[in-house]
C-alpha cells in the first residue's frame, strides 16, 4: 500500500495503539495508558466492534522500517507485521499477517484470516487519507 507521507510519519502513526481506533474499522477502543509511547514489549487490549477483546503485544519494533504485533483471544492467535519503505513522495507499507486457531476456534480463525487481507488494506488506505489530510496546508 502506498501512502502519501514519509515512512517515519506513517510508522509513528501506525505503530501507536492509541491511534488505532481512528483508522482501524474493527475497533471501538484501545486500553493502553494515554502517555505510554510505543515500545518493544508494549501490551494493550483492543475492544472490537463485535465485542472481542484480544490482548496484544508489540513483538518487533525497528524504527521507520518494521513493526509487528501478536494478539491472542481465547483459542485464536493472530500476528501482523508492517514493513515500511521510503519512496519519492511517500512510502510503501507492506502488511503480512496470519491467524491461527485451536480446537473449536480453528474454523473461525480460517474465516478471519481470509477476511483480514481486505480489511487491512482498507484500514491502511484510511490511515493514508488521515495522514495526508493532516499534512495538507
Amino acid at each position: 500500500m502506498r501512502l502519501p507521507v514519509p515512512a517515519e510519519t506513517a510508522f509513528r502513526y501506525l505503530c501507536d495503539p492509541r491511534n488505532r481506533p481512528e483508522w482501524q474499522s474493527s475497533l471501538r477502543s484501545v486500553d493502553v495508558p494515554a502517555d505510554e509511547e510505543p515500545h518493544l514489549g508494549q501490551v494493550w487490549r483492543d475492544t472490537t466492534t463485535v465485542g472481542v477483546r484480544p490482548h496484544l503485544e508489540t513483538t518487533e519494533l525497528v524504527p521507520f522500517r518494521v513493526w509487528a504485533e501478536r494478539g491472542r483471544w481465547r483459542g485464536v492467535t493472530a500476528t501482523l507485521a508492517l514493513h515500511f519503505t521510503e519512496l519519492p513522495g511517500g512510502c510503501r507499507v507492506r502488511a503480512e499477517g496470519e491467524v491461527d486457531g485451536r480446537g473449536l476456534w480453528a474454523l473461525p480463525a480460517v474465516a478471519a484470516g481470509v477476511l483480514a487481507s481486505g480489511a487491512i488494506a482498507a484500514d491502511l488506505r484510511k490511515a493514508g487519507r488521515i495522514l495526508a489530510d493532516r499534512q495538507a496546508p
